[in-house]
């Protein structure tokens, strides 16, 4: 009776399991099936390194590969020093009280759809437009807020006794924050900085308007394969695996280090 019960638990993870994993293997088998092929129900139609062949035959989406790590990772690196000074303000001192966290968050609230046009027109004017570093400052100052939330709830599980016995031995606060908080928070920066550059891989609307054919990301140049004879499949689905790759890296980054409280307890 007991293995009755246990089995039909098993089953539903096995199921479900299913229902979340086909899909993701059927975009990986469709990458290496020929485009002619693509749509036949049989598992191995055929297997073919074509579909990448043609993807990096063409320039754009090579130049596209590097335009979205380029802009994925240098909005990274200029968001998370600006978040990790905001989140400690915000944790350590309570600066601008409540109405000040309830603000950067709002900012999250606004649909993109209703900023972008605004962040085009400022971005012409100051010739930003069609560029990667213009792209980098777009993204860096849509998810400053979101690694703001994220960092200063880890500067909030750093116990304040470290910063009180740094200050004692000399240390400005200033210092206390690089020397003592920020190598104590590395677990949390690193975790911060994989979701950040997740959010900027993935990004289209921005990438859409204020870039042009030289300096399209993945998600734009995905879906420039849609022509006005189809969608070429097995092409997407090739560049959905290139695509996914650098994000299933980070994933794995960010499940080593995402470590909620690891600081507690530090101090005996």
């Amino acid at each position: 009776m007991r293995k009755g019960r246990n089995i039909v638990p098993h089953l539903l993870l096995v199921l479900f399991s299913l229902y979340i994993l086909l899909p993701p293997l059927w975009v990986l088998r469709t990458s290496f099936v020929p485009d002619s092929l693509a749509y036949q129900t049989s598992l191995f139609p055929g297997l073919t390194l074509a579909n990448y062949v043609k993807l990096f035959a063409k320039d754009d989406f090579a130049l596209a590969y590097q335009d979205s790590f380029m802009a994925a990772l240098g909005s990274t690196l200029l968001a998370l020093p600006l978040a990790a000074m905001t989140g400690y303000a915000f944790a350590r001192f309570r600066t601008g009280g409540q109405a000040s966290r309830f603000i950067v968050l709002a900012t999250q609230m606004l649909p993109p759809v209703a900023i972008v046009l605004p962040v085009f027109a400022i971005f012409r004017l100051a010739g930003l437009t069609n560029s990667v570093p213009g792209l980098m400052i777009a993204y860096a100052a849509v998810n400053l807020p979101f690694l703001t939330w994220i960092l200063m709830g880890f500067f909030e599980g750093v116990p304040v006794e470290l910063e009180w016995a740094a200050m004692t031995d000399g240390a400005t606060a200033w210092g206390a924050f690089w020397r003592i908080v920020i190598p104590v928070s590395l677990p949390g920066l690193a975790a911060a900085g994989v979701l950040g550059f997740i959010l900027a891989w993935n990004e289209f609307l921005f990438a859409l308007v204020l870039t042009g054919p030289t300096t399209a990301t993945i998600p734009v140049a995905l879906s420039g394969l849609q022509s006005q004879n189809g969608v070429q499949i097995a092409e997407v689905s090739a560049g959905v695996v290139l695509g996914v790759a650098p994000l299933l890296i980070a994933s794995r980054f960010i499940q080593r280090y995402l470590v909620s409280g690891l600081t507690f307890g530090a101090i005996k």
